[in-house]
């Protein structure tokens, strides 16, 4: 019998979906999740790093190889994720796209990309899941917020749209649907080195000034998401909705 404290974070009988399971931030999401005990099911467009991913993932697992892009598939992507081990109580939009392009190169091409897999697959994604939630009663989404939802960095004027709108789509899904016992939230992310930051971390001098310009000092480990991770996903959050977190070492609060 686990002690009080530790039932908080357990999520033994938990079904989870986690987007962009196949690297980065989203894998060790997914990861962290099945080892508490969740079922997870990862949803990421490379089928060969989702196979690697459950190769080397402790607990139950299973994928779904699809382009989160594309919006008209995504209710075919819900059932193809419940068809795994039962409809999702746990939702992780983790997958993201960052063009890098200044205010003078963004294209339409890019510009709807980033919005689409940044702000309008979060939503659309949980829609089709969140019936379920309502019978059970219970349900966690989270959301990937960024250091961008409140801060402008160079080259993102897209993806600091797709981002700030994240904040607010975070607020109004939990203003909609926590009377149902649905929890919403989103994780901010400081600078962890994954492959959607690999040109941060391939110039030290500037990784290096990031680290100072944090309250703590330092850039993020993985497992430093691991602890709000499992917050945000289980009953510890109960009286928490609506919220971002901020995992950036006090960057933003400087």
């Amino acid at each position: 019998m686990l002690p009080d404290n530790a039932q908080l974070f357990d999520l033994s009988g938990k079904i989870a979906c986690v987007t962009g399971a196949s690297s980065g931030l989203g894998r060790r999401t997914a990861e962290t999740l099945a080892r508490s005990g969740a079922r997870v099911v990862g949803v990421a467009r490379r089928a060969d790093l989702l196979e690697e991913w459950q190769l080397n993932c402790t607990g139950e697992t299973a994928s779904v190889s699809y382009d989160l892009s594309d919006r008209d598939g995504l209710p075919d992507l819900a059932k193809a994720v419940a068809s795994k081990f039962g409809p999702p109580d746990i939702v992780v939009h983790a997958a993201g796209v960052n063009t890098r392009q200044t205010a003078d190169e963004v294209t339409p091409q890019g510009w709807d990309l980033t919005l689409d897999l940044n702000l309008a697959t979060p939503f659309f994604l949980s829609q089709a899941f969140v019936p379920e939630m309502k019978k059970k009663g219970w349900g966690r989404i989270v959301n990937f917020a960024s250091l961008q939802t409140t801060r402008a960095f160079p080259g993102g004027v897209s993806y600091g749209a797709s981002k700030a709108g994240i904040g607010q789509l975070t607020r109004a899904m939990a203003e909609s649907w926590s009377c149902f016992g649905i929890n919403v939230n989103a994780i901010g992310p400081g600078f962890f080195s994954t492959e959607l930051t690999a040109a941060v971390f391939a110039d030290a001098e500037r990784a290096e000034k990031n680290a100072r310009q944090t309250c703590i000092g330092r850039n993020g480990s993985m497992e430093d998401l691991d602890g709000p991770i499992l917050f945000l996903c289980s009953d510890a959050s109960a009286y928490v909705t609506g919220q971002v977190l901020m995992v950036d070492g006090g960057f933003t609060a400087k």
